[in-house]
């Protein structure tokens, strides 16, 4: 209790990393749906590994000195629009051949994955320098998150949220049926854009904040666990987004209490619940 009422406190010193993971618990699951309902579970998996080679490429290219701006400014800078590019130009790729029919999806994502890991580990050993700061970039140390940092975070993702909001029936509609929202006269293709942008910014801000582990995880597992004890998209979608909240907050209080990293602990706790849902769901099925 005596650690509990220490979190809750407004000067706690390590707020901005709860504040972060309370953030990320909220939103990234609400994008995580998309995946669920378009069956694309391992491109959740893949695009923050792509993001990780952007977030190495650009700290290879800021040694060199290819950067424009003060060392420190032009280091984060750098890193996000490496982040960014690599994430929406793998996005966009994977868009066009899923459209042209080309092999099949699961290969493809396979390959970039696969890419995607060797690219980063070859980037940041090429890196002369500072080796151990990109990966300790790349692994995403929650504790540290500046104040900058939080309140980009709070402006990004709730501009994201409020778009998803706002445009969520036509989201949930060109992720579940296509073909009918063609019918019902909507630009898939432009809506399919606007959902991938949207994806694309939210993994790259995450991964360069808190780490891919902790994205993939809040991305994937709150949806997939939800999806297995609900009917109906709104109570899908409230769902996930309480495991996730639910989970970012007493994973911190577990990391905190047992002097554990937060950004596995929330993962664990994640795939802890999904686990205890799966059977609880089963029982309750063999129940009937």
């Amino acid at each position: 209790m005596e650690h509990l009422l220490e979190i809750l406190s407004p000067h706690f010193l390590l707020r901005n990393a709860l504040y972060a993971g309370l953030v990320v618990g909220f939103v990234c699951p609400q994008v995580g749906i998309f995946f669920v309902l378009r069956r694309m579970i391992l491109l959740g998996i893949t695009l923050p590994q792509v993001s990780n080679a952007g977030i190495a490429f650009a700290f290879l290219l800021h040694t060199i000195n290819w950067h424009f701006l003060p060392h420190v400014e032009s280091e984060r800078a750098m890193a996000l629009i490496g982040s960014i590019v690599f994430t929406l130009i793998a996005i966009f790729v994977l868009a066009i051949l899923e459209r042209k029919r080309r092999g099949f999806t699961e290969n493809r994502i396979g390959y970039i994955y696969a890419l995607a890991g060797a690219a980063s580990i070859l980037f940041v050993s090429w890196n002369p320098y500072g080796q151990t700061e990109v990966l300790s970039m790349l692994k995403g140390e929650i504790l540290s998150i500046p104040d900058i940092y939080l309140w980009s975070m709070f402006a990004i993702y709730g501009t994201v949220f409020i778009c998803l909001l706002g445009f969520h029936r036509v989201f949930v509609l060109v992720s579940y049926d296509a073909d009918m929202a063609v019918t019902m006269g909507k630009n898939v293709v432009l809506w399919d854009i606007l959902l991938y942008l949207i994806i694309g910014i939210i993994i790259s801000f995450g991964v360069m904040t808190v780490g891919p582990l902790v994205i993939f995880g809040f991305l994937l597992i709150p949806a997939i666990a939800a999806r297995m004890v609900t009917r109906g998209i709104l109570p899908f979608c409230i769902v996930s987004s309480a495991i996730g909240v639910f989970t970012a907050f007493w994973g911190f209080y577990i990391s905190y209490c047992f002097d554990l990293p937060t950004g596995p602990t929330d993962v664990a706790l994640l795939c802890v619940i999904l686990v205890l849902l799966y059977f609880g769901e089963m029982f309750v099925r063999l129940k009937r």
